[in-house]
């Protein structure tokens, strides 16, 4: 009498062993079919159920704050890299320019069109040189670094406003497996 066991578990359909037998045949059931939606309750994160029992998760959120400060940091870098790239990209055009002849026909072409009985000859590089476009490129770099940071700070202050207003953009992230 001591081995006995409740009367629900000698059945084969009662008790707890029955409800996993139910909810393990839904499972199996409900993977079967391809793209079923599964949500999960507790977290709020809804996921879909393909062949082959792989559960691909989504989650929506809502972008309603950006901090304007971190905004600013990365805008000043980003403008700072932007402006070393241009200063790099001018003087390697310059050098290729140079290389290429450009500055001697120029030279050449402004002699024979103004006539050559002038003392003097005429040298583009004189008027604009590599220092000089150098120097403006950087000139124009230190403006950039300053105009771009204030004005992705203020788009970050301007989204705050209207994700006051209206809510924010929403978004879905998956997850890959």
């Amino acid at each position: 009498m001591a081995n006995r066991r409740p009367a629900s578990d000698q059945q084969p359909g009662g008790g707890a062993a029955a409800a996993a037998r139910t909810a393990m045949s839904s499972a199996r059931r409900s993977r079967g079919r391809a793209g079923a939606r599964v949500a999960s309750e507790s977290t709020g994160v809804t996921g879909s159920v393909r062949g082959g029992g792989s559960r691909t998760r989504s989650a929506r959120l809502r972008l309603v704050h950006i901090d304007p400060f971190s905004v600013m940091k990365i805008a000043f870098l980003l403008s700072i890299a932007v402006g070393i790239i241009a200063i790099v990209a001018v003087l390697i055009i310059w050098g290729v320019l140079g290389a290429a002849g450009v500055w001697d026909s120029i030279n050449s072409s402004v002699q024979q069109t103004v006539g050559s009985d002038s003392a003097k000859t005429f040298n583009i590089t004189d008027y604009i040189g590599t220092g000089r476009v150098v120097g403006f490129t950087m000139i124009a770099s230190v403006i950039d670094v300053v105009v771009i940071t204030a004005l992705a700070t203020l788009g970050a202050f301007v989204y705050n406003l209207a994700a006051t207003l209206l809510g924010g953009i929403e978004l879905t992230f998956e997850e890959d497996r």
